[in-house]
């Protein structure tokens, strides 16, 4: 059944009644709001030294990827979002509902797989000797690549998994490109919903952070924190992310199909909102967030903003002096407590959002740079702000609901 909307029904509204998440401090909604009231930040300084980053947390993968063979054929990242996708579908009270399942939209945001650091570690070592002739580098990736580790690198195998493991099998979505493949997830899905397009959805992405050949990637860029853990606020001087490993999933669906199958839901999603400034000019990014929150719909002054702010420059800067503009609003960046986790990391704030509103609390601060204040009242409305690393930005409005 596909609820229909029309020019006087106005566009259907849209719940989050799911959320799955397994990050590096714990799994599921309990352990990570537990873990947030407690200050709780699990870092590794010491096993990828000089780099900084959140493991992920142990759990039992056999609670929700039975299948043993399913769990070895695939890398790290994809058990990381199938878990979190199954902890979602748990929360909404949908798992094994094939009916439900079986017409459920899927958007996934993901980066590509992990490469072979023993072929990447003989091609740079080559380089570095002075002994890679002009085609030393096809002539490797010709022999020593295996054909089944190309194909484990594909985006859209962590949607595949879902599928074949929890049996979600309505549209499938897969979207790439960092942070805003996350935002696009959400405004994609929400789009979908309001427009009576779709009736439910499992949106969201998963982020293996603890992998050498992101790390090198990133330094290349010099993106990573190094040396010694500080919250997101206090980086100006050492800038850098702290990456992280985590899968951030929800299920959202519309008022009408919610009620219908009398779910309890978290919060209303009801706006996101996306652009991308070219970043050319000092305050570019900063102008490009004022224009989305405008963007926003009706705000009530004086709430909470959930930002995944990186951590590396000049994108912090300029998110901070946007920030800066707002200050009766309480600002918290997942970035500090669970590291930064490229296409989860607006998922992630989204999840956030939503179990703020449902405990009728904010998390307290986690650092002590004046960028976040307390916050007393239980928070009827909050900002998640997306802004990558280096490019994209997005936002998304979470409600109570009414």
């Amino acid at each position: 059944m596909t609820e229909t909307t029309s020019a006087t029904s106005g566009p259907a509204e849209v719940w989050i009644t799911g959320i799955g998440l397994a990050t590096s401090l714990g799994e599921g909604p309990d352990a990570n709001w537990n873990a947030l009231e407690q200050r709780r930040i699990n870092v590794d300084e010491k096993n990828f030294a000089p780099y900084v980053v959140h493991p992920w947390a142990p759990v039992n993968l056999d609670t929700q990827i039975p299948k043993k063979g399913d769990q070895r054929q695939m890398e790290a990242w994809q058990r990381i979002g199938t878990y979190a996708a199954g902890l979602a579908l748990d929360s909404a009270g949908v798992k094994g509902n094939k009916e439900i399942l079986g017409r459920m939209d899927m958007i996934v945001a993901a980066g590509g797989g992990e490469r072979d650091l023993k072929v990447d570690s003989g091609v740079l070592t080559a380089e570095a000797q002075g002994n890679s002739d002009p085609g030393l580098l096809n002539e490797r990736l010709m022999s020593d690549l295996r054909p089944t580790l190309f194909l484990a690198q594909l985006s859209n195998l962590l949607a595949g998994n879902i599928a074949i493991v929890h049996g979600v099998s309505g549209t499938s979505r897969t979207f790439m490109g960092e942070e805003v493949a996350g935002v696009d997830a959400a405004r994609i899905a929400l789009a979908r919903i309001a427009s009576g397009q779709s009736d439910i959805a499992l949106i969201g992405g998963s982020h293996n952070g603890e992998r050498r050949d992101l790390l090198l990637l990133y330094e290349f860029g010099d993106y990573n924190l190094k040396d010694k853990f500080a919250p997101v606020w206090s980086r100006h001087e050492h800038s850098g992310f702290a990456l992280g490993s985590a899968g951030a999933f929800l299920v959202i669906e519309s008022r009408a199909h919610a009620e219908a199958r009398g779910a309890k839901p978290y919060a209303r999603l009801t706006n996101v909102v996306a652009d991308m400034s070219r970043r050319k000019q000092p305050g570019d990014m900063k102008t490009t967030l004022e224009k989305l929150w405008s963007q926003l719909g009706k705000l009530d002054g004086g709430e909470a903003i959930v930002t995944g702010a990186t951590g590396a420059e000049p994108a912090t800067s300029e998110e901070r002096a946007f920030l800066s503009e707002h200050p009766d609003y309480a600002v918290r960046a997942t970035g500090t407590v669970f590291g930064h986790t490229m296409e989860a990391q607006f998922p992630l704030g989204l999840a956030v959002a939503a179990l703020s509103i449902s405990r009728g609390a904010l998390f307290p601060p986690t650092d002590s740079s004046g960028v976040e204040i307390e916050m007393s009242k239980p928070p009827a409305q909050i900002v998640v702000i997306g802004a990558s690393h280096w490019r994209g930005e997005g936002m998304a409005l979470v409600e109570a609901i009414k």
